[in-house]
């Protein structure tokens, strides 16, 4: 039987929509055109697929087996179309990315190597923001998502969702190397390197202190994350950083992790976006490899 697979097209549309005007409709044709392909296909088939009726057209037993077979293979054919779609979505275009440094450094660096290698052709825009930054930057529409650290602060409709927790550690040069089990009250006769006022984090260990009676005055304030380290490397304070940003550091005995009698709470690193901003096809794609 060499049938031509244009009629099984036509067909499904037909079970599809129950009415062959329908069906012509969607297919883009003319129910004349329609009807002459459903009556051919019958022919070759040797067998009756409708029944006409007044409100359109019904299958029978033998249209309902046929369809059956039809139906899953229109959807196969389909679900074969969208993917390559996407995949040509994914050979041009650009992701803007909103990023705290603590967040980039210890899990989306390892997300966007991948990414990169799997899709050279699609450009990323990494914005260096603060947490506070990164949230606003989502909610006005300048970058697809953000990946920060807690504590957040997320309203309707952005979303927040959980990546990876980590902890901060606090760390001292090696002229600090004798410190160990102090307190956070202890801390105050040490110079301590901080964020600035403006970032979670120092609001974070702002709370921290408030919560244990004390008050934070750190020595030093710095911008970013990644230049905390080498100040401590050159003995200008104790830092808290987070553990695997200090880890290689402390390995190399260039810097001392410093056991506190107060457990510092976990945080945690975070995607936020807007389900109602629409992104790219290549920025979904990123999205789903960072969840």
């Amino acid at each position: 039987m060499n049938v031509n697979f244009e009629y099984y097209k036509i067909f499904y549309y037909v079970a599809k929509y129950k009415n062959l005007t329908k069906a012509a409709h969607a297919l883009g044709n003319s129910q004349p055109n329609v009807t002459r392909a459903i009556n051919c296909l019958e022919q070759e088939v040797r067998c009756t697929l409708f029944i006409r009726t007044n409100r359109g057209v019904q299958l029978t037993p033998e249209g309902e087996q046929l369809y059956s077979h039809v139906s899953l293979a229109v959807t196969q054919l389909q679900k074969a179309e969208l993917e390559l779609t996407a995949n040509s979505g994914l050979e041009h275009g650009s992701i803007s990315i909103g990023a705290s440094e603590i967040a980039l450094n210890i899990y989306l660096l390892e997300k966007l190597k991948t990414f990169h290698k799997n899709y050279p052709g699609i450009r990323l825009k990494i914005y260096n923001h603060s947490t506070p930054q990164a949230v606003r930057s989502v909610k006005n529409g300048e970058v697809d998502f953000a990946v920060v650290s807690t504590p957040i602060n997320v309203e309707s409709p952005l979303r927040e969702v959980h990546l990876q927790p980590f902890r901060d550690i606090l760390v001292g040069g090696n002229s600090f190397k004798s410190l160990n089990n102090i307190s956070l009250s202890d801390l105050q006769n040490y110079p301590l390197i901080c964020l600035a006022k403006e970032t979670m984090t120092y609001k974070f260990y702002q709370q921290l202190f408030m919560k244990h009676g004390l008050e934070l005055n750190p020595d030093i304030e710095v911008a970013t994350t990644d230049q905390i380290l080498p100040l401590v490397k050159s003995e200008l304070g104790l830092a808290f950083l987070p553990e695997i940003m200090a880890r290689d550091a402390i390995e190399q005995n260039q810097i001392h992790k410093i056991n506190l009698k107060e457990e510092i709470p976990e945080r945690q690193i975070c995607l936020v976006y807007d389900n109602h901003h629409p992104i790219s096809y290549a920025a979904i794609k990123l999205k789903s490899m960072i969840l």
